[in-house]
Parts: C-alpha cells; structure tokens; sequence
C-alpha cells in the first residue's frame, strides 16, 4: 500500500521503521551554547550529553521548516499524515500544518493530515504504529484519522528525569528549587495533560523509587491494558529501561512492550538517565 508518513526526529523509531521507505524522519536542529546538531542518523548521543553536562546554559530546539515537511510528504497525489511531537512543546506542528496547506496548493487532489501527538518519544512512536495498523488494514483516509485521533485522546505519557539540571538552565526550575530538588534526591513523576503540555503526578526520593512511582501510576490510568501496546523510551540507561519492562510485565497485561533508545529531541528532553512510557 503506497502512502506517505512524515514524523518529525523526536519519534524514536524501532529499526524496522527505519527501513520503511514510507516513512520519512524529519530533523529538528538541536543547540548546545553556540553549536549546532541535526537530528538525524549522524546524531551521537554520547557527544550530544557530553556538550549539554559541559554547557552553561541549557540546550534548545529550533523545528524543522515547512519545505523539510513539504518533500517528506511526497510529490505526488499518494495520502500523506504527518505526526509532530506536541504542539505545546515545539512549532513542529505548525510548521508541518504550514508544509501541508503549502504542498495542497499546488496538488489539490492530494489528502494531507497531521497529528499532534501531545505527546513526545515513545508516545509519538505507538501513534505511528497505530497509524500503520490504520493503513494496513485498508482503512479509509476518513477513518485512519479519527481512529488515530481517538487513540491520542486516550494516550497517556509518563516520565521521570534522573537530573533536573537542564531543566534550571533552560528556567523551568529556579535556582533555590533546583538546589532542593537535588540535595533531597527528589525525582518527580511528570506526565501529559490531555492538551499535551506536563504536569507532576507523583515523586519519589531516588531514582528508583520515582520509577516505582510512576509504574504505580501506570494501574491508576490504564483501562484495558490487555488491548494496549506500552512504550518506554530511555536516554543512555538500557539496564534502567530492562528493568522497568520488566516490572510492567509483571504486574500488568499490556499485549506487547516495545523499549527504544531516545533521539537526539528526546535525549534534549528526557536528559541523561532519564525514562520516557507511553500507553
């Protein structure tokens, strides 16, 4: 089945969507003081965390341009869906839905839809998923976004930071809250809202105890687990994200765990050591 799906380079994808010829990554560029990353297969994580711990000032983002959209949508009349991480985090979204009503214009005939995950990592890689289970079972393009829409409406997204560091650089924290927050070990439990921005769900003192808070909070808001898929998305702690999977497995059943290593926008956001879940 021929289609186009464009997802921007926070989408942590499994090898095997690498090797999808529909599916297209579009990079965001990463910052860290005066140097500059693409976030695309030259990304090195290890460079990447290195330049952020040695750095002053906390790194940032700056999305991709409505034209990268434009061609990862295909010049052609085949449908085509994009999936950017949440608008309340980046202007990926807007500059995709840019790239879109620019690239209509010049093909009226051609279906263009893009989701905004309101969510980011893992989250955006179940929803492609959902979105290809959509294609391959024949769905219409009418039916493929209002059952992707309703899967993201249900979404919940999950994580916990093993340092708050970047998070006082970039001036979410503040100095005093940053200094607290760290001589206490405290590690909060951060989730979406339904709009897609964070809120803070629970905490723990300690790494390990934040990452049972947040699988605790896993069985207060998973309605029929058995028919959901549960991703986690790790910056640089395989054993972490290992034992974490194997906790859900234990006490919840979840129809598969997929376990995927952080892009260069997801290791910006979840920071070194840090657990990203969706479901």
């Amino acid at each position: 089945m021929s289609y186009h799906i464009a997802v921007d380079s926070c989408t942590d994808l499994l090898p095997e969507m690498k090797e999808d010829s529909r599916i297209c990554r579009v990079p965001l560029t990463l910052i860290v003081g005066e140097h500059q990353i693409i976030d695309d297969e030259t990304f090195d994580q290890k460079d990447f965390l290195d330049r952020v711990a040695k750095s002053p000032v906390g790194p940032s983002s700056a999305c991709p341009s409505p034209h990268a959209f434009m061609e990862a949508f295909g010049d052609d009349d085949e449908d085509a869906f994009g999936i950017t991480l949440s608008a309340e985090l980046s202007g990926s979204y807007n500059s995709a839905m840019l790239g879109a009503r620019e690239l209509q214009k010049q093909r009226p005939d051609k279906k263009i839809y893009v989701f905004n995950s309101r969510s980011a990592c893992c989250g955006q890689t179940l929803i492609l998923m959902c979105l290809r289970d959509c294609l391959e079972a024949g769905m219409s393009f009418k039916e493929t976004v209002e059952t992707v829409e309703k899967y993201i409406s249900e979404q919940t997204t999950l994580f916990v930071l093993e340092s708050l560091e970047h998070l006082r650089k970039n001036g979410r924290l503040t100095h005093l809250e940053s200094v607290l927050v760290n001589a206490l070990n405290i590690k909060p439990v951060m989730s979406s809202t339904p709009e897609g921005n964070i809120q803070k769900v629970g905490m723990g003192r300690g790494i390990k105890k934040g990452l049972v808070k947040m699988i605790d909070h896993v069985g207060k808001t998973a309605i029929h687990p058995e028919l959901k898929r549960l991703a986690i998305s790790h910056c640089n702690c395989a054993e972490r994200a290992a034992w974490v999977k194997a906790q859900i497995a234990a006490r919840y059943p979840f129809k598969s765990i997929v376990v995927v290593d952080t892009s260069g926008v997801g290791s910006l956001y979840a920071g070194d050591g840090g657990i990203v879940m969706a479901y």
